[in-house]
Parts: structure tokens; sequence; C-alpha cells
């Protein structure tokens, strides 16, 4: 699955906060130094989806905020359940 993600670097903690459309809004705790807030985020969604870190990769946006995000290691369905719990 392939998802857009708006990212918030620097923040009190790492969450998601909402999805506007397609896009999802995270905050990560990290700066954007040397790409801690890029290695951050991935590990932080690993959790979230609940899948491996090796299963989180970054296709486009490694400097932007605006970031396209590609998640294996499980279902469509699955991912898609995930996302629909975000408001």
């Amino acid at each position: 699955m392939v998802i857009k993600v708006r990212v918030i670097p620097s923040s009190k903690r790492n969450e998601v906060i909402s999805r506007i459309g397609s896009i999802l809004r995270v905050k990560v705790s990290a700066n954007t130094v040397e790409g801690k807030a890029n290695e951050e985020l991935c590990s932080f969604l690993s959790d979230f989806f609940d899948v491996e870190r090796s299963d989180i990769f970054l296709r486009k946006g490694e400097r932007g905020r605006e970031k396209t995000i590609e998640i294996y290691g499980r279902s469509e369905e699955h991912l898609n359940e995930v996302l629909d719990t975000i408001p």
C-alpha cells in the first residue's frame, strides 16, 4: 500500500494527528537533521501499522515534509482498517 504523509518534526511526541483526504498527518519528535525525522517516521509507522521496520519504505520526499511511504508485510485490508481508525 502507498500512502502520503505530511510530517511535523520536532514535536513533543510521535503521533498520528489526523487524515485529510488521502494524506496522513504525523508528528514526530525527532528534528530534521541528517534524516533523523525520516527514520523516526518510518519506525513510528511500523509500530502504528504493526509491520516490521523493514516493510516500510520512503519512496519520495526525503527532504520535504510531504512524503510517499510504501508499506508491505500486511494485507491491504488490514492497513485500510488501521487507516479508518484515524479521525
